[in-house]
């Protein structure tokens, strides 16, 4: 199965670039259907893309620039948001202008048609893929799996630890790894991304009993405080007047408790100092998972996930 990467991935490259020479390496490329990247720079006023090809001028017909676009199961502003990014294209034919320009007409629909037949359509359930994070909703990150193809990763599935918001724990931008969870149709996946963070006991190792570290409060209950110490690992700390959501905190470990899955703290200090999110540590780096118990064995809480 050959791997579809999402856009952005291609323009960089020493093949893309070969292509993108001149008029005979571009025909060469359409000839083959070998998919590119180039820079959309303009979105007309009927929604054509301008695509700069370096050496040319190149234009995405609007019923060209997406699955779904025709049939109008996708809007319009999946072309308006790709100005100024990278998109996937097959060069499909030449035209000239009335000035004896030739003008090369492309595709982002096919290239995308493409990535469904040949990869998307024949991921399984448990398959871990590269996505490419593109825009952040309260209710959870879309992402492109391949060619600006989108797909949702709920909040609920990005970790253990809870967060407010998706930009609690991404960028748009960011490069990420995501588990397929199962097939809506052949373009359509669900996705998960918790399970690539580590079981408890992995987090918990990282630190020791005696230890004062960095974590960020999540919420904040009458009983304690949630301090996350990695995305997939919180514990609770006793109760300080004047913390909340949000805050660094610099946090002492009073125990670790396995058969329960607690981790006791201290808060020593909060503070505002809003930060980035971190790069993720990813504990599972093949290609496929079929089962991933987060809970200890010996744990009477189980929280597990098959594929």
């Amino acid at each position: 199965m050959t791997k579809f990467k999402p856009e952005g991935c291609l323009i960089n490259t020493a093949e893309n670039r070969e292509y993108l020479q001149n008029i005979g390496t571009l025909k060469e490329a359409s000839r083959k259907e070998v998919i590119l990247e180039a820079k959309a720079t303009v979105c007309t006023g009927s929604h054509d893309l301008i695509v700069d090809l370096g050496f040319s001028k190149g234009i995405i017909p609007r019923e060209e620039g997406a699955l779904g676009i025709t049939e109008g199961t996708a809007r319009d502003i999946a072309l308006i948001s790709k100005v100024n990014k990278p998109v996937s294209f097959v060069v499909t034919d030449f035209k000239i202008d009335e000035n004896g320009n030739v003008i090369p007409v492309l595709s982002r629909r096919l290239a995308q048609q493409k990535c469904v037949e040949e990869y998307i359509s024949r991921i399984e359930s448990g398959d871990i893929i590269d996505a490419l994070i593109t825009h952040l909703e309260p209710f959870g990150a879309f992402v492109d799996i391949g060619c600006g193809i989108p797909s949702l990763l709920p909040i609920d599935a990005i970790s253990i630890s809870r967060i407010s918001h998706p930009a609690d724990r991404f960028s748009v931008g960011d490069f990420i790894k995501v588990i397929v969870k199962g097939h809506e149709s052949d373009s359509r996946i669900t996705l998960s991304h918790k399970e690539l963070l580590g079981t408890w006991e992995e987090n918990a190792s990282l630190f020791s009993i005696g230890e004062t570290v960095g974590g960020i409060v999540r919420s904040v209950e009458s009983y304690g405080i949630f301090v996350e110490l990695t995305p997939n690992l919180a514990g609770l700390a006793e109760p300080k007047e004047g913390v909340y959501p949000g805050q660094q905190a610099g946090v002492y470990i009073k125990n670790i408790i396995p058969d329960k899955m607690k981790v006791k703290l201290i808060v020593v200090d909060s503070f505002d100092n809003p930060r980035p999110p971190e790069n993720l540590k990813y504990f599972y780096n093949e290609n496929h998972i079929k089962h991933w118990q987060y809970s200890p064995e010996f744990c009477e809480k189980n929280i597990s996930s098959d594929f």
